[in-house]
């Protein structure tokens, strides 16, 4: 009867380190390919979120200026046709 304990022990202690060095593996496998995942996305050209998000930011930015000035200029021309001056300009399609 102390034997099989024993042997159940063993086996215990065994099938705990095979499942240590599985999960060992299972871990190592995923930080090689994380890094050949970087290496290869670092070949191409891409940009970094930061990167991304200013950029984005930016043309937000001009895109709003932009229609803040469009106004403008409209309110301006309708000043000026309302003092009998030239009439306001056809606005050219955009490309």
């Amino acid at each position: 009867m102390q034997s099989e304990k024993r042997i159940f022990d063993d086996l215990a202690k065994v099938l705990n380190g095979v499942a240590g060095t599985v999960a060992g593996m299972g871990r190592e496998a995923e930080a090689s390919m994380r890094e050949r995942a970087r290496e290869w996305a670092g070949g191409l050209d891409l940009v970094s979120r930061e990167e991304f998000d200013a950029v984005k930011t930016l043309a937000a930015n001009a895109r709003a200026e932009a229609d803040a000035l469009g106004k403008r200029v409209a309110a301006l021309e309708t000043a000026l046709q309302a003092k009998g001056g030239v009439a306001p300009a056809k606005a050219k399609p955009s490309k």
